[in-house]
């Protein structure tokens, strides 16, 4: 069957269903003389008559009866299907791999992923846990979460916490050996846990601020990890003094089995963002993902 005739018998059912030319054209988009003219060239190519025309309605003949209970149904259940591929489309589905650091997976995507994987079923999340900072483009990632602050400026970037808080701990095995540090100068002289970046092979330096200046230390220590929950685990162990997130440790701090030191002089970060290329058009599961990590309306480009 070619286009022009499935066009015209799905013009048959509409001007059936008016039962006028003039109504039935105003439906499709085109004009009655048009719409005429095609029924007569339907009605030509089957050799029968299908409507019955008088100055004041249209009826439909017996042959054109029948054949309209055959389309009718056919043509409903296509109008069906299509709104159900329609449906289909603006339902968000598709793989979104994300890249992020442990604290962010598991303070942060964690929580909200059960719930967000139920509402939408047709998602799947990859998330690779990844303390460098990745180039999102060149690995294939469809966005990466760090802190604000370590986000390139061609970026597109949406917040996903509040900000975050540094600590200094040590436990009270620790502490039984080695004097309580005044300030962080002071930690020349003990065992600090160092962080190593992957991706530079540099040392974290450690972040302070006093009367609003921040300014960074080099720690020393026996022990360097890649991971903060190393870093935790010796601290525990009394391997020395950790520097990690706050939430990390308040309640070891609570139960006493760390010490919190230099509380006054740690700063705070701006939290963590979700960030992803300057697209013109975001993947629907993306976009989905953002919409229920978003914790305010603070799209930026850095």
């Amino acid at each position: 069957m070619k286009r022009d005739e499935l066009n015209d018998l799905a013009a048959f059912v509409v001007v059936a269903d008016e039962m006028s030319f003039t109504r039935a054209a105003a439906k499709l988009g085109m004009s009655a003389s048009a719409l005429s003219h095609a029924m007569r060239s339907l009605e030509d190519r089957l050799g029968l008559r299908l409507l019955a025309r008088t100055t004041r309605k249209v009826s439909t003949t017996e042959a054109g009866e029948r054949l309209l209970r055959t389309l009718r149904p056919a043509f409903e259940d296509i109008s069906a299907e299509l709104t159900a591929l329609s449906e289909l489309r603006d339902k968000p589905g598709g793989t979104v791999r994300i890249t992020t650091s442990k604290h962010a997976a598991t303070s942060i995507l964690s929580p909200m992923l059960p719930g967000f994987l139920e509402t939408y079923p047709d998602i799947r999340v990859e998330i690779t846990i990844d303390e460098g900072l990745t180039d999102i483009v060149s690995s294939r990632y469809d966005a990466g979460i760090r802190f604000g602050e370590k986000i390139a400026k061609d970026m597109i970037s949406v917040r996903i916490s509040s900000e975050v808080r540094w600590a200094t701990v040590g436990s009270p095995v620790y502490f039984a050996h080695h004097p309580i540090p005044k300030t962080p100068q002071d930690l020349a002289e003990h065992r600090c846990i160092n962080y190593r970046y992957t991706t530079s092979g540099d040392f974290y330096l450690w972040e302070f601020q006093q009367d609003e200046r921040s300014f960074q230390v080099r720690v020393d220590g026996s022990l360097i990890f890649n991971d903060s929950d190393l870093i935790l685990a010796a601290a525990l162990a009394g391997q020395g003094i950790g520097y990690l997130l706050e939430d990390q440790i308040v309640e070891l701090v609570a139960e006493g089995r760390l010490i919190q030191v230099l509380a006054e002089w740690c700063p705070t970060a701006p939290g963590y963002y979700l960030y992803h290329p300057n697209r013109r058009q975001i993947p629907p599961a993306l976009a989905a993902l953002i919409d229920a990590l978003r914790i305010k309306s603070d799209d930026k480009q850095h």
